[in-house]
């Protein structure tokens, strides 16, 4: 591991680090800090996530709900801080996937990186089909209609596909202007809010403490009440933060640029989310009208700014969707080829191709595009529903599983200087972070209406257990060493060196 770390000293772009590793450089290093931080932040997607949510909020905890968000974005600050730890210290695709193959043994980091997987392969589905139905249906002013959805979702899936296979340059400049234009509408929308409240003298301070059309609301207070229930806003919009490690390979300076854009991508969307929301609360005329709106957030723009700000809103929202799909799309599949070239991943053979010509994954990239169209067009409304609400509990588990591998192998840790270290505060945040990630999992899974979603995470957990015992029968030696320096392997000169082929066995 200390090998990773010092060769991505080398140049001034960290070329070295893949090399170090023991594979070859095959994808291009293209990405500046800001393009690395507007992976991170485009998935968070702030505006996107509470576009999506804040209607359940209104519904199951009223408006005073909102100031769960803050502690969410104070635990999930804890945990980015940890991730990024191993960020600065082994900047390879696939992430957690990496850290743990590396620092504990290939067979922990398998599992790892299968729950990554089934994350972002669900991930892509959800963001697309919201997308279409949530933002793109309503602007165009086309009706409600899930088939509908599903035709527009299968799309913009290929479309994003095309892009993601013909330049990562090309991606990261669409994803940078989605979070530079979302930057600016969190922004513009909050002070524009605060003038109209100012102007007109509707709305109120009050909102912000109120309990709305939860007042009086049995349970509200219980565990896996509404007052919980709220929670589930900042969970499911503030992960995905590591995103930016899955494209360490293509970015300059990883050791830096990497853990640094993982952090300030939480703390921004933390903040930023914070005043969106007050000032969506604030701005509020009638709160049972607006908690039974199917887009609240579109409504009081409406009812505060206007029919063309409601517009422009879905406009942003929907390139916003876009940035954030896209991105999900290019961090799965470079999963799915750091996994493979490691011979790791079914059908590793033809999911390790580099195009020499573009520098990216395209049976990877098609693979995701594949799985979705599966998605879309297998499964029933219910059924896709209940599978993407059950992703919503896999970024808890992977997050607690990293921050665990952390503080069982944080003495074997390298110290590089001017690589991102938290230093003496690193155990105290760890276990900050530990506890944390303990109860965001169980305010996911104290609902009864979770049952269904922990039922489909354990079925891809059984789905993971037939696979993992297929490698070891017919293919352990994959499962045994990771390549090392002296081993450099990629797409083009077939599996990683097993053991009587010049690597040596992980610790």
């Amino acid at each position: 591991m200390a090998e990773v770390a010092e060769a991505a000293q080398d140049g001034p772009d960290g070329g070295g680090a893949t090399e170090g590793a023991g594979y070859r450089q095959e994808l291009k290093r293209s990405l500046g800090s800001f393009q690395v931080f507007a992976i991170s932040f485009a998935f968070i997607s702030v505006a996107v996530g509470i576009f999506a949510t804040f209607d359940q909020v209104l519904l199951t905890a009223g408006p005073v709900g909102i100031w769960l968000w803050l502690i969410a974005a104070v635990g999930q600050t804890l945990v980015a801080l940890v991730v990024a730890q191993f960020a600065a210290r082994i900047p390879l695709s696939g992430s957690s996937y990496q850290w743990a193959s590396r620092l504990g043994n290939p067979r922990v980091g398998w599992w790892f990186g299968w729950l990554t997987f089934c994350y972002l392969a669900i991930a892509v589905v959800a963001i697309d089909n919201a997308l279409a139905s949530q933002a793109f249906m309503p602007l165009a002013g086309m009706a409600t209609d899930e088939d509908t959805a599903r035709v527009i979702t299968l799309v913009v899936l290929v479309v994003q596909a095309l892009l993601a296979i013909a330049s990562t340059r090309l991606v990261s400049w669409i994803n940078s202007a989605a979070v530079g234009l979302e930057l600016a509408l969190v922004v513009v929308v909050a002070i524009s809010l605060v003038i109209a409240v100012l102007v007109t003298g509707n709305g109120s301070a009050a909102n912000l403490t109120s309990r709305g059309v939860t007042e009086g609301t049995p349970g509200y207070f219980a565990v896996g009440g509404g007052l919980m229930l709220a929670m589930i806003m900042g969970l499911a919009t503030l992960v995905g933060f590591d995103s930016a490690a899955n494209l360490a390979e293509e970015a300059k300076d990883p050791l830096r640029s990497v853990p640094r854009a993982i952090v300030a991508s939480v703390v921004a969307a933390g903040v930023l989310g914070m005043l969106f929301l007050i000032t969506l609360t604030v701005a509020i005329e009638d709160i049972p009208r607006i908690s039974n709106e199917a887009s609240p957030v579109a409504a009081i723009m409406h009812d505060r700014l206007g029919a063309v700000a409601e517009r422009v809103l879905l406009t942003a929202i929907t390139f916003a969707f876009f940035g954030a799909g896209i991105v999900v799309m290019v961090s799965c599949s470079r999963l799915v080829y750091a996994m493979s070239r490691d011979s790791r991943f079914p059908a590793h053979q033809v999911m390790r191709r580099v195009s020499p010509r573009t520098h990216t994954p395209i049976p990877a990239t098609v693979l995701i595009l594949a799985l979705g169209a599966v998605l879309m067009v297998a499964l029933p409304g219910s059924a896709l529903l209940e599978l993407i609400t059950a992703s919503t509990i896999l970024p808890a588990l992977i997050y607690g599983s990293t921050i665990v591998l952390y503080l069982v192998v944080r003495r074997r840790l390298d110290r590089r200087k001017g690589a991102f270290d938290l230093g003496r505060g690193e155990l105290p945040v760890a276990v900050c972070a530990l506890v944390w990630t303990l109860f965001a999992l169980f305010v996911l899974v104290a609902p009864d209406e979770a049952l269904t979603s922990v039922v489909i995470v354990a079925g891809l957990l059984v789905l993971g257990a037939l696979f993992f015992l297929g490698m070891l029968v017919f293919d352990r030696q994959a499962l045994a060493s990771e390549p090392t320096s002296g081993s450099a392997s990629g797409s083009a000169s077939g599996p990683p060196s097993g053991p009587g082929g010049g690597s040596t066995p992980g610790p």
